[in-house]
């Protein structure tokens, strides 16, 4: 077997290996279990995917399409999600401080 790719966390590793699973490549996701020696934080550079030798050409045609298809590193998908709200909920403590500072007069 070959590595032929650095996930970079376990869920890509997953999801890229029933990518080849449902292209009939056999593949194995290593580093499984080092995840949970870091605890509550997510493991980085440790998920890897192998292939058999014969696999590894077909195999970096899928992960090629893959990465394509990504949104780029430096806007993921969860802080695009959360601008709106995040913006929004600023803004009301910003009022909600203002509110009191002007109309919560000490009596």
């Amino acid at each position: 077997m070959k590595l032929i790719y650095r996930a970079k966390d376990i869920t890509e590793a997953q999801i890229i290996s029933g990518m080849l699973t449902a292209n009939d490549i056999r593949s194995h996701v290593g580093g499984f279990y080092l995840q949970g020696g870091v605890g509550e934080l997510s493991a980085m550079d440790f998920a890897t995917i192998s292939v058999a030798d014969e696999d590894v050409n077909s195999a970096m045609a899928i992960i090629a399409e893959y990465d394509q298809n990504v949104l780029p590193a430096n806007e993921p998908e969860h802080r695009t999600a959360l601008k709106l709200p995040l913006i929004v909920l600023i803004l009301a403590i910003f009022l909600l401080a203002l509110f009191a500072v002007l109309f919560g007069g000490n009596n």
